[in-house]
């Protein structure tokens, strides 16, 4: 058992030859600023949709930073590649957007064949999908909300409630492990749902399914401990992704707009202390819960070792893994790697056009996140800078 330092850039950027970790700083640099991510995005969307044949250069530049590849073929090299270092990968199809019946079933296969992919590959401990990957944004509204069913919208619920157990089943066949990741705060009642319902029916003897629990909202504290306790009485162990969340200011904004109570916490202050008790009751209930502390704030990731080392947790027990996105804060995933923890990257790939609403976003998501991006390019300076002198 040991304590991991975060600040050894040596290790955090040893997979990366000097013109790659040039390329990095200045693509942080870029997006540090909002402005040029929302011109550049929006100019990118622009090319794309006049079929200017720009994917080239986005595939070497962005898309090569946080994206494995543009099939499972690729991503596969790219987690080979992550598997030197001790780190795992987690296959992340990552198309968005997508509305009719075809292109969910494509999704569903698509999700399927990922857990083919990981199937006694050590190099990918696990597997993931979004429910509005496989189902209508608007239907699961209505779900959601309880709203009576069209004889159509219920034969369509069906089959999306098919896909969900399709896939579910499929991994436990192939015994992968599968996160369901959470999304918005108005669908994810029904998400929620289908999670618990897929962990009693293939999680009674191993941690197959993983629901996702946002700690950025209010409730979601009370709402672990529930689905805990529902899925004990059930016979059924306990898997969760635990995050902040990433979606705050359209949560907000959906709020105010709509006149309802906003679900995200008041401060920051009170997400890291409900992320905090999240990890500490599921270390308390580890023998039925297993636990992936999926994120980028280093003090978060350096309270989980803490506490695994308080409890003598061993570093490499597979009920608890940590998680980070593919290029970004490598130096949590690396130095935790070198210290012999569990880690795995979150590994997005697909076809570039097809991605791109995803890339966009990332890159937003990352400017709104305060002190990532900078505590990013500093780290980057500072290997740059040791590689010189060295």
């Amino acid at each position: 058992m040991s304590s991991v330092n975060f600040e050894n850039t040596a290790v955090a950027f040893q997979h990366k030859n000097n013109g790659q970790l040039k390329r990095s700083f200045w693509l942080f640099k870029l997006i540090a600023s909002p402005t040029l991510v929302q011109v550049g995005g929006a100019l990118t969307n622009l090319a794309v949709g006049m079929g200017i044949p720009i994917g080239w250069a986005i595939k070497k530049n962005i898309f090569s930073q946080f994206c494995g590849g543009v099939n499972i073929s690729e991503s596969k090299n790219a987690a080979h590649h992550l598997a030197k270092s001790g780190i795992g990968s987690i296959l992340d199809y990552s198309v968005e957007g997508k509305e009719n019946e075809k292109d969910f079933d494509f999704t569903a296969d698509e999700i399927k064949r990922t857990i083919d992919a990981a199937e006694n590959n050590n190099d990918i401990p696990f597997s993931v999908f979004k429910v509005t990957g496989i189902c209508r944004f608007s239907l699961l509204e209505k779900v959601n909300a309880k709203h009576a069913l069209s004889a159509s919208e219920e034969a369509e619920w069906e089959r999306a409630v098919g896909r969900v157990f399709s896939i579910c089943e499929h991994a436990h066949k192939k015994n992968v492990s599968l996160f369901i990741d959470a999304e918005d705060s108005w669908i994810q009642d029904a998400i929620d749902e289908l999670a618990e319902g897929m962990m009693v029916q293939f999680n009674q003897k191993d941690f197959i399914v993983y629901n996702t629990v946002q700690l950025y909202r209010h409730d979601r504290l009370a709402y672990l401990k529930a689905m805990h306790a529902r899925l004990s009485e059930k016979g059924a162990k306990t898997a969760v992704k635990l995050v902040r969340g990433a979606y705050m200011e359209k949560e907000r904004k959906r709020a105010a707009d709509m006149g309802y109570v906003d679900p995200i916490q008041s401060t920051k202050e009170n997400t890291d202390r409900d992320f905090n008790l999240a990890v500490d009751y599921c270390l308390d209930h580890v023998e039925d819960i297993a636990i992936c502390c999926g994120s980028h704030n280093e003090e978060s990731s350096a309270m989980l070792v803490e506490k695994m080392n308080a409890r003598g947790i061993a570093s490499n027990d597979k009920r608890i893994y940590f998680a980070q996105l593919f290029g970004m804060s490598d130096h949590i995933s690396y130095n935790l790697s070198h210290a012999k923890y569990n880690v795995a990257k979150y590994l997005p790939y697909g076809p570039i056009k097809e991605v791109m609403p995803y890339l966009l976003r990332r890159a937003q998501e990352n400017t709104s996140v305060k002190g990532q991006t900078g505590r990013e390019l500093a780290l980057i300076e500072k290997e740059i800078q040791r590689r010189k002198k060295a």
